[in-house]
């Protein structure tokens, strides 16, 4: 077939002749009794994975970009600092994220060298945002490829790699409910790190790597999450509420809104939220702070909306 791609073979196509999605996440799937995605008419991969390629390229970028900032020693958390073996002795260099920048363009140069090869396209110049570039623009093309399970295992296995050296799993982690992906039994929590130049909050799934949110999309998720918490029509007394309700301090909050922390306790105070203290922290209600943020955000969208 031209562009040397192949087709699937016949045997496990469903009704609609879909075949199943070649990936490891969801040949994973399978193995764990849950439903397998079937790929996308055309393509190797189904709609998430498919999507999870390109995701996972953008964020390789990203986190590339990150590393630059931790080569002079300055380390990202738990990083731990090495020295090199040249120039002046002792000089701190931070070996691991060197390591990761390096191993980031590999993958993008190889995956850019087949694409261009194959397709009889010029190689673009080997930076990251370049690479990553003419692959997202071909990330059709490389979903319907024979190595299109390799292509988006190498690139998630590497987002992975590149995380635990950029943003290391140092701080609070707070569990906050289920995840809401369908058909996924991961539970979501957030790590919330220090202050500083450190990355904002994440919020993470146990089950699938590729359920990641960012922390300013926490209003957006956990809107989805409360909708799917209880059956409909039930009831919560107040007593089991008050048990739910998850509290935060007001670095927590500031991390997860990318707010100032003196913001925070004006708007606690304008606000009213309720709050109680516990060995010397102070902590608010989650639900209070979510409402907050998410007026605001409502007031921003009607002024950006405004004529003139």
């Amino acid at each position: 077939m031209g562009d040397g791609l192949m087709t699937h073979s016949t045997g496990d196509r469903d009704a609609a002749g879909n075949a199943p999605c070649g990936s490891e996440r969801c040949r994973r799937a399978a193995a764990d009794g849950r439903t397998r995605g079937r790929a996308v008419a055309g393509l190797r991969l189904c709609e998430e994975c498919r999507r999870l390629l390109s995701a996972g390229l953008a964020e390789l970028v990203r986190l590339y970009d990150h590393c630059e900032g931790l080569l002079g020693g300055a380390p990202a958390g738990g990083v731990r600092e090495r020295t090199t073996g040249g120039g002046m002795p002792g000089l701190p260099f931070n070996a691991d994220a060197a390591d990761a920048r390096a191993a980031i363009m590999s993958l993008l140069g190889s995956w850019s060298g087949l694409v261009a090869e194959q397709r009889g396209l010029l190689v673009p110049s080997r930076t990251a945002p370049e690479l990553a570039a003419f692959l997202l623009a071909n990330a059709d093309w490389l979903a319907a490829h024979p190595a299109a399970a390799e292509a988006t295992a190498e690139v998630l296995r590497q987002v992975r790699r590149t995380r635990a050296v950029a943003r290391p799993a140092t701080g609070r982690r707070i569990r906050i409910g289920n995840c809401v992906r369908d058909d996924c039994t991961g539970e979501l929590s957030v790590l919330v790190r220090g202050s500083g130049t450190e990355p904002p909050a994440e919020i993470r799934c146990d089950r699938d790597t590729g359920h990641t949110w960012r922390g300013d999309e926490w209003t957006r998720l956990w809107r989805s999450m409360r909708g799917r918490k209880q059956p409909a029509g039930s009831q919560t007394d107040a007593e089991t509420r008050k048990e739910q309700e998850r509290w935060l301090t007001a670095a927590d909050i500031s991390r997860l809104w990318t707010t100032p922390v003196g913001t925070v306790y004006r708007l606690a105070s304008e606000g009213g939220w309720r709050r109680h203290s516990r060995s010397g922290h102070t902590y608010y209600a989650e639900e209070d702070a979510h409402a907050c943020f998410s007026r605001r955000a409502a007031r921003s969208r009607r002024r950006a909306t405004l004529p003139g």
